[in-house]
């Protein structure tokens, strides 16, 4: 019961920071295409689900790829949703071998499967930004007075925001005043009626209002404020998303699972270095449309961070999220077990 428990309370706390509000749905496929010397036997057969939204962008080129027949020996199958609810019961049953889902769910689902999930790479760093009307703020200092407007209250974008403040030497209870709305839309309204206020939006929405309104600017990007922090001799980044796979799958599965990090790696470089283009293939791949994806794609962060790397930046992240709420990774910080480093 207590696993069960501590499952929906970190569920909660994902689908308050996801991006995603439609239901889930396949990937439509592009027309069958054979190229010669394309594989006559498919090979291991690979379940990858993602979120709509920035941890499902790096995977478009892979997606395209796949339909191809031009990715590794793995055959691949991709289905997308909107919330986090809807790919947790798959992955946890064995209806998805590879997940892209919010980074402290990946800790927990670790936990409350008893290591029968483990995070393989880092796939999105932060997305949270401030946005304002003007430009009056290009400092965390300058926020001290100010309203800001934000949603995801007892989630991981309250955790995030109150941790910066806090450590760029603010108090978040007297030093601002967060008010707190159940959307990423009632804040943007809220922003655009109150003078001097600002709002936090994850991208693509912060993309989507800049594109919407000339007034409204990005004044600070949370993860580089996350970057400039003191390190206290240790290394964390500020995380969105990650990759998981399903311990028995990974066991059974080695090869298949290098050769995703290896078409995955490939997919985010090419998405990161062929932005308009990438921009149409998400929109067909019913994402976000291609204006706000080309405007966003280069303040996502995407990434694929693996190995060593992956777990001191994911490790030092949870702990800072444990130290805020230990219920946002499960009541507890992950074991070793957690990280797959082959």
């Amino acid at each position: 019961m207590k696993r069960v428990l501590a499952l929906l309370m970190a569920l909660s706390i994902a689908l308050l920071s996801g991006c995603g509000r439609q239901g889930a749905s396949p990937v439509p496929p592009d027309p069958p295409v054979s190229p010669a010397g394309a594989a006559d036997t498919p090979g291991v057969l690979v379940r990858v689900a993602a979120l709509k939204g920035p941890t499902a962008m790096g995977l478009v080129g892979l997606m395209d790829a796949a339909a191809a027949g031009e990715a590794s020996e793995n055959d691949y199958r991709f289905s997308l949703s909107g919330s986090a609810d809807e790919i947790t019961p798959q992955l946890v049953k064995g209806g998805v071998d590879i997940a892209m889902v919010p980074a402290n769910l990946a800790a927990v689902l670790h936990q409350n499967t008893e290591g029968g999930v483990q995070v393989i790479a880092v796939n999105t760093l932060g997305v949270l930004y401030l946005l304002e009307r003007g430009d009056s703020v290009r400092s965390a200092e300058e926020l001290r007075g100010r309203t800001i407007f934000a949603s995801g209250k007892g989630a991981t974008p309250e955790i995030v925001l109150r941790y910066l403040l806090t450590q760029s030497g603010m108090d978040p209870d007297r030093d601002v005043d967060i008010q707190w709305k159940s959307e990423h839309a009632e804040c943007l309204a809220a922003l655009l009626t109150t003078e001097g206020a600002l709002a936090m939006l994850p991208q693509p929405f912060a993309a989507a209002a800049e594109l919407k309104n000339d007034e409204v600017r990005v004044a600070l990007d949370l993860n580089a404020l996350w970057e400039s922090l003191p390190k206290d001799g240790g290394g964390s980044a500020l995380i969105t998303g990650a990759a998981v796979v399903r311990t028995a799958f990974a066991e059974e599965h080695p090869e298949a699972v290098s050769a995703f990090l290896k078409d995955y790696r490939q997919s985010v470089e090419w998405v990161n270095g062929s932005v308009s283009e990438a921009a149409q293939r998400i929109e067909h791949y019913g994402i976000i449309d291609a204006e706000a994806a080309e405007r966003a794609l280069p303040a996502c962060h995407i990434v694929c961070i693996t190995g060593t790397e992956m777990k001191g930046l994911l490790g030092g992240y949870l702990q800072v999220l444990y130290g805020q709420n230990p219920q946002s990774v499960g009541g507890a910080l992950p074991g070793e077990g957690f990280f797959y480093v082959p």
